[in-house]
């Protein structure tokens, strides 16, 4: 784990100094294309028992005018807890972002999403357990350019209505409805501006 940090906090200063040495302080406008994702691990052990979560969402977007952008995000999860039982969804994400200051180095977005997915447990005795998802979630972010094309952005989903079926078939839905301002549930990524 340390390895991975450090190589991470490299990475960062390798492009940070490159930044340096750049005409450009980067920014957005209209017609530009961008890709951006965040990956996430966690690691649980207590005594013999331990978990493992991995998420995985890459996105795209196009500016359609100065300030606004609509892109696809991508949701990938995988994990297995301490009983041995596997979980895994996939899911897609329709957002839009206006952001207050495309063309500067540092901006303040404003994001809207609507998604849909679909959750799969497969627990350590047999069987199977499928649920689909629906969600629309607010939230704000930064993005900092580090260069004419790098970026590093942080957003935080504040405001949000989810639901879950519970495998269909008559369960009873899971609806839930939140303002969360706990920062502890910010997400950092890397954008890359073509």
């Amino acid at each position: 784990m340390k390895k991975l940090i450090l190589s991470a906090v490299a990475v960062f200063a390798l492009s940070f100094a490159n930044a340096q040495e750049g005409d450009s302080n980067g920014g957005f406008a209209q017609g530009d294309i961008f890709v951006s994702g965040t990956v996430g691990f966690n690691s649980t052990k207590t005594g013999d028992a331990k978990s493992n979560d991995l998420t995985f969402s890459p996105a795209a977007g196009y500016f359609i005018a100065d300030n606004l952008a609509l892109g696809l995000r991508l949701n990938v999860t995988s994990g297995e807890d301490a009983a041995e039982t596997k979980t895994s969804g996939f899911g897609a994400d329709v957002f839009g972002r206006y952001y207050f200051a495309p063309a500067s180095q540092f901006s303040v977005f404003g994001e809207l999403a609507v998604g849909f997915g679909s959750n799969k447990v497969e627990p350590n005795g047999g069987g199977e357990f499928k649920s689909k998802t629906f969600g629309v979630n607010a939230g704000v972010g930064v993005s900092y350019f580090l260069n004419s094309n790098w970026a590093i952005e942080a957003g935080w989903a504040g405001l949000g209505y989810n639901s879950d079926d519970n495998g269909g078939d008559g369960a009873d839905k899971t609806n839930s409805f939140g303002l969360n301002v706990d920062l502890s549930a910010i997400n950092f990524g890397l954008i890359y501006k073509f």
